[in-house]
């Protein structure tokens, strides 16, 4: 196995400064940690529009300051490596090869994250999030996002398609009251919000991110709150935005104007007030960003957490770039989100993004 030293990258560079970015169809560079000069990369390369990875087969070979030399990734073949390096399981190749398949499908938006990551990480956690939501509103006019937009509605057509008719529904006032979308209750100095739309694994539309962005200015307004515990009803804390809504805006900037005017995780820091989450099932985007924002994290033995955005041609959009980072480091969020892979609740824990794993049962909207 062998990887590019880090003397060849430095040589292209000097050719040409230019010659690593989503413009010359070259916006990953990899290189040997162990070797000569990967320092001397990362110092150059934390400047420039690419994805910037450093492997090590054995950490016992690579220098101590490789880890804050300012790499975007850190990969190794080591075992429950410690932090920031993110263990490859199936061998360095299978997971460099894995990345070089995302960044070359998705090359505006992985160099985007990562220049937004190196960007926000040691500033004020609220203008991480308003930095996300530019990156986020340029993403959403560029080209792979309109790719993945219009596919995504071609293939829904084709599944209403498929579908029966459905049946006349019933008259208006018929049948049970529709149910709000945020629950709210306060017991004693506590309140406990639930996302509810278990139907749709708690997947948040508008009516969901009003509800919640509700619930916290309530929050700010009660002097008496010790706490607040938030939850999901149904199988999932989270499934992450509604797609039916996605692209519903007429334009970026009035969504960026939406996104930081209505933000959900700017109003919860702005309430001041302690906050757990308790999280179960899918904790897909927004699932896994916004508890992370919170005090404390409780994750049931089934959560999975998973950002798919770089996918879509998006980086995270529900403060994600802010609260994952300073949960977990700025190079492991960086794999998360760029992977796009899964990650289990004792992963999690091992790495920060939750504080426990309790039982499902007794957790804030659970009904077993």
């Amino acid at each position: 196995m062998s990887f590019p030293a880090p003397e060849a990258a430095l040589a292209a560079l000097h050719v040409d400064p230019e010659v690593f970015s989503p413009l010359d169809e070259r916006p990953l560079l990899v290189v040997d940690a162990a070797a000569p000069g990967a320092v001397r990369v990362a110092e150059v390369g934390r400047h420039l529009p690419c994805v910037l990875v450093a492997v090590a087969e054995d950490l016992r070979r690579v220098p101590a300051e490789v880890a804050a030399a300012g790499f975007d990734i850190l990969l190794t073949e080591t075992p429950a490596p410690p932090r920031p390096w993110v263990h490859a399981p199936g061998g360095l190749d299978a997971a460099v090869a894995a990345l070089a398949a995302v960044v070359r499908s998705r090359p505006f938006a992985s160099v985007a994250l990562v220049q937004l990551l190196r960007l926000s990480c040691g500033g004020d956690i609220r203008d991480a999030v308003v930095a996300e939501s530019f990156a986020y509103s340029a993403l959403q006019a560029g080209p792979e996002f309109a790719a993945w937009l219009d596919d995504h509605r071609r293939r829904r057509a084709a599944r209403a398609n498929r579908q029966p008719t459905p049946p006349t529904p019933p008259p208006v006032g018929a049948g049970p009251a529709e149910q709000p979308a945020v629950l709210v209750e306060r017991h004693g100095s506590v309140l406990t919000v639930i996302l509810n739309r278990p139907g749709r694994h708690n997947a948040v539309n508008t009516g969901l991110r009003d509800g919640l962005v509700a619930a916290f200015r309530l929050a700010a307004l009660d002097d008496d709150l010790t706490g607040i515990r938030l939850g999901g009803a149904g199988p999932s804390f989270s499934s992450g935005g509604d797609l039916t809504e996605f692209g519903s805006l007429p334009d970026p900037g009035r969504a960026h104007a939406v996104r930081t005017s209505r933000s959900i995780p700017l109003n919860l820091l702005a309430c001041g007030v302690p906050a757990t989450a308790y999280v179960h099932g899918l904790c897909i985007g927004a699932g896994a960003e916004l508890p992370a924002f919170c005090t404390r994290v409780i994750a049931a033995p089934d959560a999975t957490f998973r950002l798919p955005e770089i996918a879509m041609g998006l980086v995270p959009g529900a403060g994600g770039t802010a609260s994952l980072p300073r949960r977990i480091g700025r190079h492991r969020a960086t794999h998360l989100i760029l992977s796009g892979e899964p990650i289990g609740a004792e992963q999690a824990l091992a790495w920060g993004l939750v504080d426990a794993i309790e039982p499902r049962h007794g957790m804030p909207g659970a009904t077993d």
